[in-house]
């Protein structure tokens, strides 16, 4: 993960285009199609920009997890936790691309059962791994849950005018505009659902997985 991620942690909120950018958190997690009740993790939560739209969505009855492994981000992602009064938001210090399924507990420190869904939003195509992060991903996402992968390309069509924009927000965010980490979800799943926004420079995409993965076991 570039070091431009964790370093602007205080400012990131003021940073990263969150006007532009919030479409696509909103139809990510509509997308997802969450219930009442469900345990639903956010892989690199950042500071929690999802944590709003996903605490609604899952009611006083269900569960947030935000991973993360920059310290700094999970500092001002609690401070918003405790703002807000969420008791239903757990924080994991974690690295998305080594985790496993031991490293999701509460703050207790019990381990907390597999998750209904997941969403990443913004967060894949900064990794060094984003094939390891979704696998890891998977390997704590039930039979049956949904997953939804937010991420940027190029603008197409009439938008292409606003590519040096779009690669400019991409650089200051330390991100790979050409990852395409959205390809995880509609190669391996099933019930694909895509969402093309702001010309097409904010790609959605949300699936259903039948099957659960394995994780190699972990020294």
């Amino acid at each position: 993960m570039k070091r431009t991620y964790a370093s602007g942690a205080r400012w990131y909120d003021f940073i990263s285009g969150e006007p532009l950018y919030r479409q696509g958190r909103t139809v990510g997690v509509e997308m997802l199609a969450l219930r009442s009740g469900d345990t639903v993790l956010d892989l690199g939560c950042g500071t929690g920009l999802n944590f709003p739209l996903l605490v609604d969505a899952v009611g006083p009855h269900g569960s947030v997890v935000g991973l993360d492994r920059s310290t700094d981000m999970l500092e001002v992602a609690a401070k918003r936790v405790d703002r807000h009064g969420w008791s239903n938001v757990e924080l994991v210090h974690a690295d998305a691309t080594l985790f496993d399924r031991r490293d999701l507990r509460d703050r207790a420190g019990r381990s907390l059962p597999s998750v209904d869904a997941l969403i990443a939003t913004y967060t894949m195509s900064i990794m060094a791994d984003p094939h390891a992060a979704w696998h890891n991903a998977r390997s704590v996402l039930r039979p049956g849950g949904r997953a939804c992968i937010v991420d940027m390309q190029r603008p197409t069509g009439w938008a292409r005018a606003f590519t040096p924009l779009a690669l400019a927000a991409c650089a200051l965010g330390g991100s790979d505009i050409d990852a395409h980490p959205w390809r995880f979800a509609e190669q391996d799943g099933h019930e694909v659902s895509r969402r093309s926004l702001r010309g097409g420079h904010i790609q959605v995409v949300a699936a259903t997985f039948e099957t659960f993965i394995e994780h190699p076991a972990r020294g």
